[in-house]
């Protein structure tokens, strides 16, 4: 019998070998020292979380704190979200229609569109997740068919999240696909002067920490027509006005060429994720409803999803959002002053606290094993060498719960701040 012939890949956009074979192991050690799969319930008493019992390396009922929960402004537990999603469901007694949208929707995820749009002041569609609006998308506008109608050069930034990056393949059957360097302005309006259409597709706020120059990329938009394509998702409702988040705060281009995704399930505080959008016709929006892929399949936010969403959104327009703002932004400046970090200074609630490869995994074990969980972050998370825990801050931990976590990261090795030199007398 003959060989069979044997299917060399191209890896021209991805390479699962590397991504399994380099970033398994870590996920392997880190489950055999029992931070990763955790299974835990809240106790509402106490707001601690409390392990479930048969995990194989974790004892039932260890108690600890989550600094590693993206709901930032604590939402997911207000009451008001709760009963909203409890009052869609009397109101309109169906969890989902459980068909494509574009033949019959449920009227409380166009009420909730209709909501969020008035929030932030443009047209917004839902979907079920930020990664699903991405790889509806993404090629889309690879195609030409939301834009200008020209099929742009996609540039996809280097540390482009994963729900973005992984439509690479996808739209290099649409058009041509490149990389660059981390938010590498020069880049891009070199490829701005070469191509007649380009589009950039980075996080609007990173999710290891930072934000997007914003601006500079809106003086590329107005000089040369790019377009922009944000995820925004660790910024919405954390900053701005009404929780607009970073992007729609600081872009003045408020039309075709800016496309914002953010997730409703973190600092929102619900599920599902919002598209938002300036200056397209209501065809180019039939267009996304039919041809976005899952945008348009029967797995859509449910009835209970959407009344959590309108009670999140009616708290974003009270004073109570700005004061959940400002707990957040205290807790962030707290932890800054104890544990130093590349991210300090900014009001982003993540911070990534520098370990190396060998040790990050033992460090996350050492501060679970004191009562909080932050998470352990390591290849392809992060680029090989950089690893590191990564702290999410929140609206209602305490000053007590913040200062004993940098007093355990100081304890494996977090850097301190330097102390103030005695003024010279």
């Amino acid at each position: 019998m003959t060989d069979r012939r044997q299917i060399t890949p191209t890896n021209a956009y991805r390479n699962n070998d590397k991504l399994v074979g380099i970033g398994n192991a870590f996920w392997d050690l880190s489950e055999r020292n029992g931070i990763a799969g955790i299974a835990a319930h809240l106790d509402v008493d106490t707001g601690l979380l409390r392990t479930e019992p048969g995990l194989e390396f974790v004892p039932a009922g260890h108690e600890f704190i989550d600094f590693s929960c993206c709901s930032y402004l604590d939402l997911d537990s207000h009451p008001r979200v709760i009963e909203g999603g409890i009052d869609a469901l009397r109101r309109y007694k169906v969890l989902d229609h459980c068909i494509a949208r574009s033949r019959v929707q449920i009227p409380a995820m166009l009420e909730l569109e209709a909501s969020l749009g008035e929030l932030f002041g443009a047209t917004v569609v839902c979907s079920i997740a930020a990664s699903t609006a991405t790889f509806g998308l993404l090629p889309l506008i690879a195609s030409g068919h939301l834009g200008n109608g020209i099929r742009p050069l996609m540039i996809f930034d280097r540390y482009a999240h994963i729900s973005m990056a992984n439509l690479k393949p996808v739209c290099a059957d649409e058009t041509e696909v490149v990389t660059s360097p981390h938010h590498d302005l020069d880049f891009i309006e070199d490829a701005c002067k070469t191509y007649a259409r380009v589009a950039y597709v980075c996080d609007g706020s990173d999710s290891l920490g930072g934000y997007a120059p914003v601006a500079e990329l809106a003086e590329l938009q107005d000089k040369y027509g790019l377009l922009v394509y944000y995820d925004d998702s660790h910024s919405l409702s954390a900053y701005g006005e009404r929780g607009m988040g970073y992007v729609r705060s600081h872009s003045p281009v408020r039309d075709d060429r800016t496309i914002v995704v953010m997730t409703l399930n973190k600092a929102f505080g619900t599920s599902g994720a919002a598209i938002v959008l300036d200056g397209y016709s209501k065809h180019t929006l039939r267009i996304i409803e039919r041809f976005g892929g899952a945008l348009n399949y029967s797995q859509l936010l449910n009835t209970a999803a959407c009344g959590a969403g309108l009670a999140s959104a009616e708290i974003h327009r009270t004073a109570e959002l700005t004061d959940l703002q400002q707990r957040l932004y205290r807790n962030i400046a707290l932890f800054d002053s104890l544990i130093p970090t590349a991210q300090a200074g900014s009001t982003y609630p993540i911070r990534l606290v520098p370990m190396s490869d060998s040790t990050v995994v033992e460090a996350g074990r050492t501060v679970f094993e004191a009562g909080f969980y932050v998470s352990p972050v390591f290849f392809p998370i992060v680029p090989r060498g950089t690893a590191g825990l990564r702290v999410m801050l929140r609206a209602g931990q305490t000053e007590e719960q913040i200062r004993r976590l940098c007093a355990v990261l100081a304890q494996i090795g977090a850097p301190t701040p330097a102390p103030t030199p005695e003024p010279v007398r």
